[in-house]
């Protein structure tokens, strides 16, 4: 099982998040090749408007595993998380995220801002990006598209 296997696992919770209506963006949580926590963008099924994937996802582990530090932990996620989720990713300790498509509008990972690996806060985590980026941001374009009509 590689990066490829688990961004699949989270396309797939992003296709959840797109047949409820919702911005469709998937997660999934990985501890020694173990998926922990999966979850999906509930924002408008919630009313809450942190019902990230990300942050859901992080919750779940912690809940799981009975513990607030996720150490150890890799987050897949579709696309590039926003200011609140790598917030949250930074204070959760994850060691690692690997993230799809880029949000040149919301990214707190590269595209506005760097938070998850800012030397100025006390935890930094390796990232890798672009992990089947075509296909997230294709589902991304299409949900968008058909809001529109």
């Amino acid at each position: 099982m590689d990066d490829n296997y688990y961004m699949a696992l989270a396309l797939i919770e992003a296709q959840k998040a797109y047949d409820l209506g919702e911005v469709p963006i998937g997660a999934v949580l990985v501890i020694d090749n173990q998926v922990v926590a999966s979850a999906h963008n509930m924002r408008e099924t919630w009313h809450d408007a942190t019902a990230h994937a990300e942050v859901i996802a992080i919750r779940a582990a912690c809940a799981t595993l009975q513990r607030w530090r996720l150490t150890g932990a890799t987050l897949y996620v579709t696309i590039e998380p926003c200011p609140m989720c790598a917030g949250a990713l930074v204070m959760s300790r994850v060691d690692r995220l690997v993230y799809g498509s880029a949000d040149y509008k919301a990214g707190a990972v590269e595209s506005l801002y760097n938070i998850v690996q800012n030397p100025a806060l006390n935890h930094r985590m390796e990232v890798t990006t672009g992990v089947r980026a075509d296909e997230c941001s294709a589902l991304m374009k299409d949900f968008f598209r058909q809001r529109r009509k």
